[in-house]
């Protein structure tokens, strides 16, 4: 690929590049600095006469509290004739006169201004931390005669600003240019370069970026670098706790969401089941709803005055706030992660293996055991990985049901918003990636040691059902008792829409729609634009991602699965923090538009579509892809014609999820939210923590239609590929 002469046309084009690109962006700050140059002088000629009865002290600072960016200095008398008296606005100004007056660049502003010239020094001087630009110019009296000169001291610091976002452009686009030149002369697949160059940036700006200001806030106290934050969170008990008490719900929460999804997505994909559409439906249920909702239905159900404990069966004694209340609400909240996680997978498996064992009169259990189970396997690790890392980042659930079981994310919110202390908030944040890391570590070790290539190109049209009759009523059984308690739990959020307030006055009203469509109209519009807008984005991302992680090498792949995976883990309180911190600022100043809170969606939830697609892929046999790149078939085409078809499971799941965690998203969502961009989620927690559990249920409740909808668009406008549907036998 590297050729002399190839190195030196790459170098001479870069050569010419850069030249063009300095020349551009210097025009650019030359008449950035002409431009401003003449509105000074223009402010300067305004302000140029005095009056001789006036207090010179008193007209002094009025001028400099009249102009943002302006100071004056004025000396009484002609330079040369009369001794000079200095007014200025404080002793500060007064000192830096005296320090600079007998500069060879002071005597010459004085001496242009006794010829009545207005003269700009050549150079800028340090004001207060600041650069400053100074000019000199003659004051006049009310007969236009000179009486004395005015030292107009400019604040040059937004322009200095400015200056340095244009070197920042001026660099980063002579970068990009660079390394898109060199993938293309120098690389095999220049469009697969493209891709991986664009995810690495992507990665970069919104995941290592505001990360980095998170970290940097860890070791910054009043104002200089200290380890104090640290010491303080790994020397407490209180935090320790939390911590351990963090990894133990989620390790519970994980195991019981992964049985129960895969329960779901087993019965589903390889069994006769009657009624797929609405048990599937359920299945996805939990999380179309705000994260709250299933815990306020489980105290609204299970707690002190619970309906069902203390009104129906009379028990006082019993409580539902800690570690096991916590582990409820998450499990129900949680398991369709894995079930959508892990349906696409089982739907993926050829069943030629298992036709094989039983032919080799292996038992049905000893397949589903032997060849199902371990094929399954990466989509029940990543379907695991993905419920701990989210079980650790909830903050909503443990905030109103944990009692006095300590959690880590709730400590983090309690520092951040109730303590105002962001730095210990963001060091027990970042405390959290210490067990996600780790688990994603192990779960990548243990794939790639094994092979799970299941589709080669010749799919079977067919499933063979691996379960007996008493298996599959025992499935069958306990899907119905699942799906019959979140019909109570959401039959309790529906009720709630009827009452006057659920708990207190169960008076039955119709007024709650009207009062909270009429506050919400608003909220809801702009909920469903800004996840409309992510969802495709974050789909379409995640695909591509899983495609690079899984079938291509390049440096930093390791890396990079390493990022994309780290927002899941960070609760969303230190996403909403970080991303103010670092987009606030320029070069990226998002923050009050409706990009951040895009980015933000698509950002956190992308880990799910990329697990999904990673453990579909690898059950997909690479050859295929092979054949139609020796056919002639590009990247785009083979991405679009073979590869998203057959990772439609996992691309409709990617899809559905990234649009449920956008219309439920609170967390981080809460810190991002404007005047002009409100969010649903956000009005349903305040009415909920003011005890308007009806106008919260009506919202809850019309939250759940919309996604239920958007679900079914979704399923019409992406239709199943028939040559990949599957028969239960």
């Amino acid at each position: 690929m590297f050729t002399k002469k190839k190195v030196i046309i790459y170098i001479f084009t870069i050569l010419i590049i850069a030249i063009l690109d300095i020349w551009i962006f210097n025009s650019i700050k030359s008449s950035f600095d002409d431009i401003t140059n003449e509105n000074n002088k223009n402010i300067v000629s305004l302000i140029d006469t005095v009056h001789l009865d006036q207090d010179y002290s008193k007209w002094v600072k009025n001028i400099s509290e009249s102009y943002e960016n302006l100071n004056l200095i004025y000396l009484n008398g002609v330079p040369g004739f009369d001794e000079l008296k200095a007014y200025v606005k404080s002793e500060e100004y007064l000192k830096f006169y005296d320090e600079n007056i007998n500069t060879d660049d002071f005597q010459k502003g004085l001496e242009y201004a006794s010829y009545s010239e207005v003269y700009k020094l050549p150079s800028q001087y340090t004001f207060q931390n600041k650069k400053i630009d100074i000019y000199f110019s003659p004051i006049f009296d009310e007969d236009e005669y000179i009486v004395g000169v005015g030292i107009y001291l400019f604040d040059n610091s937004k322009n200095n600003d400015f200056f340095k976002l244009l070197d920042i452009f001026s660099i980063g686009i002579l970068i990009i240019v660079s390394v898109f030149i060199y993938l293309s002369r120098f690389t095999r697949d220049p469009v697969m370069s493209y891709i991986i160059l664009g995810l690495f940036i992507i990665v970069g700006i919104f995941v290592v970026y505001p990360l980095y200001e998170a970290i940097r806030l860890t070791f910054i106290k009043n104002g200089v670098f200290s380890f104090d934050i640290w010491k303080t969170i790994l020397t407490t008990n209180q935090y320790m706790q939390a911590f351990w008490g963090s990894i133990k719900l989620g390790l519970f929460t994980a195991t019981l969401s992964t049985i129960i999804g895969f329960l779901f997505a087993f019965t589903l994909s390889r069994t006769s089941i009657k009624g797929k559409k609405f048990i599937s439906t359920m299945a996805t249920l939990p999380v179309i709803s705000p994260p709250f909702s299933l815990t306020l239905s489980i105290i609204l159900l299970f707690g002190n005055n619970g309906l069902i404990t203390k009104q129906l069966l009379g028990i006082t004694n019993f409580s539902i706030y800690g570690l096991g209340g916590l582990t409820l609400v998450q499990t129900m909240g949680m398991f369709p992660i894995a079930y959508l996680t892990m349906v696409g997978v089982l739907q993926s498996i050829d069943s030629t293996l298992e036709d094989a064992s039983l032919d080799l009169n292996a038992s049905k259990s000893k397949t589903f055991f032997k060849v199902t189970l371990p094929l399954s396997a990466p989509g029940i690790l990543s379907a695991w990985l993905l419920v701990f890392t989210n079980s650790l980042a909830d903050f909503a659930n443990p905030l109103i049901l944990g009692g006095s079981y300590k959690v880590l994310s709730v400590e983090a919110y309690i520092e951040v918003t109730g303590m105002g202390r962001l730095g210990n908030g963001a060091a027990l944040s970042l405390l959290l990636l210490l067990p996600t890391v780790t688990a994603f570590l192990i779960q990548r070790f243990w794939v790639s040691k094994k092979s799970f290539v299941t589709v080669t190109g010749k799919p079977s049209g067919r499933l063979t059902e691996l379960v007996s009759k008493p298996i599959k009523i025992t499935l069958n059984t306990l899907i119905i008792l699942i799906i019959i308690f979140l019909i109570g739990l959401y039959g309790t959020i529906i009720a709630g829409s009827f009452v006057k307030n659920w708990g207190i006055d169960y008076t039955f009203t119709l007024d709650n729609f009207k009062e909270a469509l009429q506050r919400g109209k608003e909220a809801i519009g702009d909920t469903v634009t800004l996840a409309t807008i992510a969802t495709p984005i974050a789909g379409i991302l995640a695909m591509l991602t899983a495609l690079v992680v899984v079938r291509k090498k390049f440096p930093g792949k390791k890396l990079m699965e390493i990022l994309v995976m780290v927002p899941f883990a960070i609760p969303g309180t230190l996403i909403g923090i970080s991303y103010i911190l670092a987009f606030n600022k320029p070069p990226i100043l998002i923050v009050g538009t409706a990009f951040i809170i895009i980015i933000n969606y698509v950002i956190r939830e992308l880990p799910v579509g990329v697990e999904g697609g990673v453990a579909a892929l690898r059950q997909i046999d690479p050859a295929i892809e092979e054949a139609a790149a020796d056919l002639g078939a590009d990247v785009p085409t083979i991405f679009k014609t073979i590869v998203l078809p057959l990772l439609r499971p996992a691309f409709i799941s990617s899809l559905s999820y990234t649009f449920v965690r956008s219309m439920t998203a609170v967390s981080a969502v809460i810190f991002l939210i404007s005047a002009k961009w409100y969010h649903i989620t956000v009005l349903i927690y305040n009415f909920s923590e003011n005890l308007r559990f009806g106008y919260a249920s009506v919202l809850a409740t019309t939250l759940i239609i919309i996604v239920l909808i958007a679900f079914g668009l979704m399923r019409l406008l992406i239709k199943d590929n028939k040559n990949l549907e599957k028969t239960i036998s």
